[in-house]
């Protein structure tokens, strides 16, 4: 158990991210919001939020990393879990700018011979970045109760995910049906990282993160990021373990904090020039429906109707970390949100807070039809 000191280290308090932030007070309500998620989580557990907009930059935190003596601040790192497919995505628009990949290219042109069994037209790497490849959101060969294990996909190898695939008749033709896609995006990783010949961290680094000086974002923990590495913890409050996607990472493996996240997001919002904003953008001209009506995909991210705007926004969820990123390209703001605990299920709750905290006159939605609809 952590003592009152422990505690006191993680508390409410305002932290800078730069020299562009701004003063504390514009972060009232979002302190507020931090407040009544975290609840009486707080001696243990925390969330942090960063506003980005063209006025600058704001940080707040509310609770604790769960680990004594490490702060909730910019330095923090978090299993960001599900938005690895954005990265994974943006890592697509990047290749296919270089001539290596096409959208429309057979996923099956990357992989082993006869991994891949078809319905109608081969699945294409649109169809996997978009959510419509007729694959189904998991691999059906996993453990029993699989997802209730510490680190559930430890095991799970890229030839047990192929295993698999060379013996699944996908229920729909490509590009037909919108499902989450845990799988579609593993396979997407896989594809990438064999057509350059490296693995999707190697890539990953070299394509994404060196570009745009995202220093704390890896796969494998360097030793400060080990030190800065916030502790889960579960629906229960119970400490979690650090989840491992060996086999499909670019679905969800990748870890970091809001510092690197922070200019991640101002890269996609076009607040900052980088060598990868012509990609960036590249990644929202595409759009498919999805089971929430006012929602599409674009490549890797949801975009919600918003007052005759978009809400463009990703989230993530590990069996201890819930994170969330989005941003209005009409009001050119954005938010990240970062928790070291789950308080729902799924991560329905910790969007309608970012997308809240982007558009305060937002009307709630029923964002968990996009994790449980099969529309």
């Amino acid at each position: 158990m952590l003592n009152r000191r422990d505690c006191l280290l993680g508390a409410v308090g305002f932290a800078v991210l730069g020299s562009d932030c701004l003063a504390a007070p514009a972060m009232e309500p979002i302190q507020a919001m931090l407040k009544q998620a975290v609840g009486t989580r707080d001696a243990v557990a925390g969330m942090i939020a960063v506003v980005v907009d063209e006025s600058g930059t704001r940080m707040t935190a509310h609770g604790s990393s769960g680990v004594p003596g490490l702060a909730m601040d910019g330095d923090a790192v978090f299993e960001i879990m599900s938005n690895t497919k954005v990265l994974t995505s943006l890592l697509l628009a990047d290749m296919a700018s270089r001539g290596e990949v096409a959208l429309d290219d057979p996923v099956a042109k990357y992989l082993p011979p006869s991994t891949l069994r078809e319905r109608g037209r081969p699945i294409t790497l649109l169809d996997l970045a978009t959510y419509r490849s007729g694959l189904p959101n998991m691999p059906g060969n996993l453990p029993p109760n699989w997802y209730a294990r510490p680190n559930p996909l430890a095991d799970y190898s890229e030839a047990d995910l192929f295993e698999f695939l060379s013996g699944y008749v996908p229920k729909y033709e490509p590009g037909t049906h919108y499902e989450y896609a845990n799988l579609g995006f593993g396979l997407l990783g896989i594809a990438l990282a064999r057509r350059a010949g490296k693995s999707y961290e190697a890539l990953l680094i070299e394509r994404v993160c060196d570009p745009l000086g995202l220093a704390h974002t890896r796969i494998t923990l360097t030793g400060e990021m080990q030190r800065h590495l916030v502790q889960g913890h579960d629906l229960n409050l119970k400490p979690t373990q650090i989840w491992d996607f060996p086999a499909i990472p670019g679905a969800g493996y990748v870890r970091s904090n809001a510092k690197d996240l922070t200019v991640f997001l101002k890269a996609c919002m076009g607040l900052a020039h980088t060598p990868l904003s012509g990609p960036l953008a590249r990644m929202l001209e595409t759009r498919r429906p999805t089971s929430l009506p006012g929602t599409d995909t674009g490549l890797g991210w949801y975009v919600t109707a918003d007052e005759g705007g978009q809400i463009v926004w990703k989230s993530g969820l590990s069996g201890g970390c819930n994170t969330f990123m989005g941003f209005s390209p009409q009001k050119r703001r954005g938010v990240l949100l970062l928790s070291n605990f789950l308080w729902q299920p799924i991560d329905a709750g910790t969007i309608a807070m970012g997308v809240k905290m982007i558009s305060p006159a937002f009307q709630p939605v029923e964002f968990s039809k996009l994790y449980l609809g099969k529309g």
